[in-house]
């Protein structure tokens, strides 16, 4: 086991003196010698946590799994190299009984979790690979970073699965848009055929709504020689059939856990989980969330898009406890050395995109469901893909630009990545794995969740579905977190979004 002596030893050893890597054929491969393997936790192994965790177990020895979701938990621990793996429901049992003897974790929960899990990992001195979104919250991707900082001169490093950022198109992509190729920059534009999950108001549910959704059903039916206490003695069959679903559900979710650091509410089956919290205000960051920390890899670093002064959204409509089912949010950047002050417009749901004379101007007649468009004066540059792993320069030819490789290890981005994670570990330099918490994951997060501030502020929706209009503007004090303009807006609660309340038993501060 790794002892916190041996975790701070790896932390300061280089790759050349430490011998972990060995020759393999044109790439460098990793040492499966036991005792020269990293100890690992994986929380979350489900969804996307799934692949994170085989591919964390490549490169270490994963020695704790957890997951809210006994099925899941044990469903992975029948996979080879998790069967010695010890098994828990909740993250912090994990953490007590085998924290000083894990090197690294990865985090791969809901998103409102991101946050607490990493933060009890970091400051116990645990390397952390977490999912996009970093964070829930503006406030807590602030803090990650701050964190990561702190902890980056005891061997902590961190990674962000963006795994965009370890595919050379894209590496190249920052370096072309970087020599100014384009001209001087004029505006930013993604575009996701996000959210696939379900999102729009009044969607709610407990056993009180479904009793009353249900006798109003009944009571509705075309049937009249039911009488009323018939009707009565239907509906309480109908609730007494839901309420045993429900409790057969969670005898296999460890609900409490799963809801962590958010406010209670009841369980219902398929509402929130498996794959269901993004579209939550309570659990999720909705499609900007989602996909944004993909999209704007490219931009992000290659247009300077830090620290936006303003944003403003117009969406179908939200009631606060749903995303809405769509939105258009405006971020504006002001100028810096390197670009004059650019506008960036994100657009989400399928067929939501940018106006078409954005896109015929550079020759563009048929528009992807997802993309990036980055326009200058001189050219623009055009990505069809949510990684980046696909672009074309139009109006402009490309220009010889120097960028760093990924290291391949013939499986994939998303493998590379990971391995990027270990390879900054083994080497002890955090700036190793390109998506750190410092120097991207967690400025980038910070760029992304304040749009939905706007969409906060955009809750008036149009007629049957459509867009209404603009919602209040939120001007943004970037460096102080704060909402410059928080007295003037109607909008309630909006600096709720900024920093979060954890529940007891959690530690935010």
């Amino acid at each position: 086991m790794a002892s916190a002596s041996r975790r701070s030893f790896l932390g300061k050893t280089t790759l050349a003196g430490a011998g972990y890597f060995v020759a393999a054929g044109t790439r460098t491969a990793w040492s499966t010698s036991a005792n020269e393997q990293l100890n690992v936790a994986c929380i979350g192994v489900g969804g996307k946590g799934s692949s994170d965790s085989d591919n964390a177990a490549l490169f270490g020895n994963v020695i704790a799994i957890c997951d809210v979701d006994r099925n899941t938990l044990e469903s992975k621990a029948k996979s080879e190299k998790f069967q010695e793996a010890a098994r828990f429901t909740d993250f912090r049992e994990l953490f007590a009984k085998h924290g000083k003897d894990i090197d690294m974790c990865t985090v791969s929960t809901p998103d409102h979790m991101h946050g607490p899990v990493t933060l009890e990992a970091m400051r116990q001195g645990i390397s952390c690979y977490t999912q996009k979104p970093l964070t829930r919250t503006i406030y807590e991707a602030r803090l990650l970073t701050n964190m990561a900082k702190e902890m980056a001169n005891k061997g902590v490093v961190t990674q962000m699965g963006n795994q965009g950022t370890a595919l050379d198109s894209s590496r190249e992509a920052i370096a072309q848009i970087k020599t100014g190729v384009l001209g001087p920059l004029k505006e930013v534009y993604a575009w996701s055929n996000r959210p696939v999950w379900a999102q729009g108001p009044g969607r709610r549910m407990n056993v009180r709504k479904y009793q009353t959704q249900a006798m109003k059903e009944v009571d509705e039916q075309e049937d009249t020689s039911i009488t009323a206490e018939e009707v009565s003695e239907i509906v309480s069959d109908l609730v007494k059939k839901k309420q045993q679903e429900i409790g057969k559900a969670l005898e296999r979710v460890d609900w409490k856990a799963w809801l962590g650091v958010a406010p209670s509410r009841e369980f219902w089956p398929g509402l929130y989980h498996s794959f269901q919290h993004r579209g939550w205000w309570d659990f999720g960051t909705g499609a900007l969330g989602d996909m944004a920390c993909h999209q704007l890899t490219v931009p992000y670093a290659a247009c300077g898009l830090r620290d936006p002064i303003s944003v403003v959204a117009r969406t179908t409509g939200h009631d606060f406890d749903s995303f809405p089912a769509s939105s258009i949010i405006k971020f504006e950047f002001p100028e810096t050395a390197e670009r004059p002050a650019i506008p960036f417009w994100w657009y989400d749901r399928k067929g939501n995109k940018p106006p078409m004379e954005v896109f015929s101007k550079w020759g563009i007649d048929t528009v992807s469901d997802s993309g990036v468009l980055v326009v200058g004066e001189k050219g623009a540059f055009y990505s069809t893909d949510d990684y980046c792993g696909k672009y074309e320069l139009k109006g402009v030819k490309p220009v010889t630009a120097d960028y760093e490789k990924a290291e391949d290890q013939g499986k994939g981005f998303d493998v590379n990545n990971m391995y990027e994670f270990f390879r900054a570990k083994r080497e002890g330099n955090y700036a190793i794995a390109k998506s750190n918490f410092i120097d991207r994951a967690g400025p980038l997060t910070e760029t992304i969740l304040l749009g939905n501030l706007a969409v906060w502020a955009a809750a008036q929706g149009g007629a049957n579905g459509d867009m209404g209009d603009w919602g209040e503007k939120v001007e943004w004090d970037a460096k102080n977190l704060k909402v410059t303009n928080l007295d003037a807006l109607k909008t309630p609660r909006v600096a709720d979004l900024i920093k979060p309340v954890y529940r007891t038993g959690y530690r935010l501060d």
